[in-house]
């Protein structure tokens, strides 16, 4: 996806903005009678499944049910000034505040958000909408996906957790609202519908995160976090990106997809490290009828595989790349390790590469 403005989190205050990278990496509703959840950790009482009416909720009976799972994140965090004073030598240190929301996951404590929102926290406290206040634990975080759990002891009458939706079934047009905390103004609610699905947007690392929902529901700095619901009051993704000239909303929004949050949330809580899958090519942006490889990374598992500059992926294991984004989507169903055969068409000839993923590395190898 290219982009035609700037591309920031929508953390209050956050003001780090830049084009969509294109170092590939991959990591690993109204229109139907039955919504699918996602099921949370141990502890939850959100049920799998559950039956609705054709056409929906309300916006109000949406943010009735689903607000008081949604909760204001305030963070102390600091960050290198690169040139203040220390008397020991090196950078300086800035003290700098913050403002996001997070999703109730389960009756355990667990609350889910974006990892910015809660990057090199010093300090985090939640509010909740009765107006009462916890201190939270960053319990793991995931740039690469930008996620992050945080953990509060509170009572469990205190949570009330949102059912996460499947994702993989949002489709164009379907109605959709945001709850956030806009410019510091908690529980705020927005309504839209989704605009596209399938994009890809920039991770905190510069990796790229598959599958966003795009959306006109007006999101701003402070929905970080922020539950993106469906017209059952699920869970579809968490408000993440804004695409905008001006650092404010300007009707086009991203969320990362429920399907892959639950997956590395429940990861995080059950203690298991987060690992993607690493191939280590550089791709031509948005591209049809296939993946084209624009720089081979030295040393990662595509030099070892035989790729080179130029080549067209346009299958991996049999199954069709059809784009850029396919590609990722294909890769991040693979884990670390795993041996794959890439369909490369490479100056009119086709060629069957086998590739063994690695781990990705934390950060892209060229920072983007």
């Amino acid at each position: 996806m290219r982009s035609m403005g700037r591309i920031i989190p929508v953390i209050g205050g956050a003001v780090a903005g830049g084009v969509i990278a294109l170092v590939i990496a991959s990591g690993s509703t109204s229109h139907s009678t039955t919504t699918t959840v996602i099921q949370p950790a141990t502890g939850s009482s959100v049920p799998t499944s559950l039956s609705s009416s054709k056409s929906g909720l309300s916006i109000n009976q949406i943010y009735k049910n689903a607000s008081p799972g949604v909760v204001d994140i305030i963070v102390n965090s600091t960050a290198s000034t690169g040139n203040g004073f220390n008397p020991f030598g090196g950078s300086g240190q800035q003290q700098q505040q913050g403002e996001g929301a997070g999703v109730v996951y389960d009756t355990n404590g667990n609350i889910l958000t974006d990892e910015h929102v809660v990057a090199n926290a010093t300090n985090v406290t939640v509010h909740f909408q009765d107006g009462k206040t916890a201190s939270a634990k960053v319990v793991g975080t995931d740039p690469s996906t930008d996620v992050a759990v945080i953990h509060v002891d509170v009572p469990a009458s205190e949570l009330h957790p949102i059912p996460f939706a499947d994702s993989s079934s949002v489709q164009v047009g379907d109605e959709v609202v945001a709850i956030g905390s806009p410019f510091s103004l908690p529980e705020t609610t927005t309504s839209g519908i989704v605009s596209a699905v399938g994009r890809c947007i920039t991770a905190p690392n510069n990796y790229q995160i598959c599958g966003a929902i795009q959306t006109d529901a007006a999101i701003n700095p402070g929905n970080s976090g922020g539950p993106l619901l469906d017209a059952n009051g699920h869970v579809l993704g968490l408000n993440d990106q804004i695409q905008t000239n001006s650092g404010s909303n300007a009707g086009v929004g991203f969320a990362s997809p429920s399907n892959t949050v639950a997956r590395i949330a429940n990861s995080i809580i059950a203690g298991h490290p987060i690992k993607h899958s690493y191939v280590g090519v550089e791709l031509q942006g948005s591209s049809t009828g296939g993946a084209q490889v624009t720089k081979v990374q030295p040393g990662s598992p595509a030099v070892t595989a035989g790729v080179q500059t130029g080549d067209v992926i346009t299958a991996i294991n049999g199954k069709a790349v059809p784009s850029t984004e396919g590609f990722i989507a294909t890769v991040d169903g693979y884990a670390p390790g795993d041996t794959i055969t890439l369909t490369v068409n490479r100056g009119g000839q086709t060629h069957d590469l086998k590739l063994t993923l690695g781990t990705r590395p934390n950060t892209t190898p060229n920072n983007g």
